[in-house]
């Protein structure tokens, strides 16, 4: 998981870094578990733009993760370590005792060989998915579920963690990556270990063209625009925002304003708000 870096013999390579991908075992995913990814460039089912600076892109198949780990009492064999094109993380092909294989998000320090389990019964081992209620208090985990049965929703991002800081009735209290602090309930489900390819935030894009392979389309800054197209825009020359503070090309607040409903049904369940 370590970065490769490049001899600058062009402008671009000079600060260009990819991942080394020491740790990805094949190139080819297992097929039954893979699906077409159809492009989108931001559009809804009408043709109407929603999403801003989406589009092109190298072509993708989606890999389906079993984000609800259900298969209880089950041990399972780590077959491969995976690139997942769909993510920065990395991800881990279980072959189950019973014959079946599942895509999980593949946990830091997870090796081919390593055998994982699901359900109440689990040990505390890293990639073992079990309730947070049989999880013991500063346990360090990841993907997280929100909703009992859904699935994970919450760290599954490469390198990211959260912490089981205590238990307090029906609820667990963690604290994530973002300094918040919520309360889950305890028979969600969370797998033990911190996500892998943790040197993914370190890596640097290095020219806008390595954005384009990701389907990202370049930004216009608000500054250069007319008024009739952004409320930066106007003016002679080179001219300020011209605001209190920048807004977003539809008159909302861009940087350092709350913008988060009150009156939100889960408010309740965040004890303290993530640190700026």
């Amino acid at each position: 998981m370590a970065i490769k870096s490049f001899n600058p013999y062009s402008p671009s390579r000079r600060f260009i870094t990819v991942s080394t991908f020491e740790e990805i075992t094949t190139d080819k995913p297992y097929r039954p578990l893979v699906v077409k990814l159809n492009k989108h460039a931001g559009r809804n089912n009408t043709g109407k733009m929603t999403v801003r600076h989406q589009g092109g892109g190298n072509k993708r198949m989606y890999r389906i993760i079993d984000f609800k780990r259900t298969k209880d009492g089950i041990p399972a064999t780590v077959a491969t370590i995976e690139y997942d094109p769909n993510r920065n993380a990395r991800i881990a092909l279980l072959n189950y005792a019973d014959g079946e294989k599942r895509y999980i998000i593949a946990p830091h320090e997870l090796k081919v060989g390593d055998k994982v389990e699901n359900g109440p019964e689990s040990d505390i081992k890293i990639g073992n998915c079990l309730p947070l209620k049989n999880i013991p208090v500063g346990t360090v985990i990841h993907n997280i579920e929100l909703k009992i049965g859904k699935g994970a929703q919450m760290v599954r991002g490469a390198g990211t963690s959260a912490q089981l800081m205590a238990k307090e009735g029906n609820h667990a209290l963690l604290r994530l990556p973002s300094g918040e602090i919520r309360k889950v309930h305890i028979n969600c489900r969370a797998t033990i270990g911190q996500v892998g390819n943790i040197d993914a935030e370190n890596i640097c894009i290095g020219k806008a063209g390595r954005n384009r392979w990701l389907g990202i389309r370049p930004a216009n800054r608000g500054v250069v625009m007319n008024p009739n197209d952004h409320p930066h825009g106007g003016g002679e020359g080179h001219s300020p925002v011209g605001r209190k503070r920048p807004v977003t090309p539809w008159g909302k607040c861009a940087f350092g304003t709350r913008t988060r409903k009150v009156k939100k049904a889960s408010s309740k369940l965040i004890v303290k708000r993530r640190t700026k």
